[in-house]
């Protein structure tokens, strides 16, 4: 990680959390927009990924995530679908190294809380095992029918249950989190929990105010007042963790901004965590970085377990 040594690794570590010195988070991105004169339309645009890639290239990048996890799933069966709370999608699939001390690469997945599985995303372990690293994806209710408090007190029971658990599957090492657009949130959002001892967030919203005004996503997700304050990053205090926010430069505007405030919000905390850029990566192109070996985004994970947390 880019400017944090091994010495302020550790002194933060030992810390736990620090509160922010940001009092509060804006309500709309800086990104040269005008929020409050903005139409519906074009504030549903500000955070429609889809739209901005178009459907039919979101689609084919998905269907070969999909395509490339189902094979990975079949060859690695025998600790899927492990469930720790009743629902049917409230399971783990874990992919043990050999060592059970090693460190554990856990991928949360985007979708905007309303789609996506784990099941489609399983081909991003494929790297950690390469590297003699453990791996695991949780899976969580979606929209509509779980609200965000669901679906972040799911997370947190999905946490604990690693922790309690892991090491009967063969999985007790440092647990390093990701998570990709609403599981960049999420992912910040877990970076508290006692077993994560680091995390990349990856192309996601950390204020979620502005998505009261996003039908494509809110139409499902109904977030209530409280959850906005309560559950948005920017508006809770920094955990003294590292964790890197990274963005393609190729995404909307609203998106670039949501990573660069963040980043900044935590700064004036003085916690660490890089701010990586991507060049011309789009929203869904950056997610590939993580299968490649030697990429900006799979060098940050592998650094971030190089340090110890005390």
């Amino acid at each position: 990680m880019t400017g944090l040594s091994r010495r302020s690794f550790a002194a933060a570590t030992v810390v736990g959390v620090v509160a922010p010195t940001v009092t509060s988070a804006k309500e709309v991105p800086n990104a040269g927009m005008d929020w409050q004169t903005m139409s519906l339309e074009a504030r549903n645009l500000a955070y429609n990924n889809v739209a901005h890639v178009g459907p039919d290239f979101a689609r084919q990048k998905t269907e070969s995530w999909a395509a490339a996890s189902k094979v990975f799933r079949e060859q690695r069966p025998k600790h899927l679908n492990l469930a720790y709370a009743p629902g049917e999608r409230t399971k783990w699939d874990l992919y043990p190294a050999t060592e059970a001390k090693v460190p554990c690469f856990v991928h949360i997945h985007g979708g905007y809380w309303q789609r996506g599985s784990k099941e489609i995303f399983a081909c991003l372990a494929e790297g950690a095992l390469a590297r003699g690293w453990s791996a695991a994806l949780p899976g969580y209710t979606l929209a509509p029918e779980a609200s965000l408090t669901q679906i972040t007190n799911e997370l947190r029971t999905a946490f604990d249950w690693l922790d309690a658990k892991g090491a009967e599957h063969g999985i007790a090492g440092p647990i390093i989190v990701t998570g990709w657009s609403a599981g960049g949130h999420l992912t910040a959002f877990i970076l508290d929990h006692r077993k994560v001892a680091a995390g990349l967030a990856i192309s996601g919203v950390f204020d979620l105010a502005a998505l009261r005004d996003s039908p494509h996503v809110n139409d499902k997700l109904k977030l209530t007042e409280v959850e906005i304050e309560t559950l948005s990053p920017m508006r809770r205090p920094s955990v003294n963790k590292p964790l890197s926010i990274a963005y393609g430069t190729g995404e909307l505007p609203a998106m670039i901004a949501s990573s660069r405030d963040y980043h900044a919000y935590r700064a004036q905390a003085h916690v660490p965590g890089d701010l990586i850029p991507i060049a011309k990566a789009n929203h869904f192109t950056i997610l590939d970085e993580l299968r490649l070996a030697n990429s900006d985004l799979t060098r940050e994970v592998l650094q971030m377990a190089e340090y110890k947390v005390t």
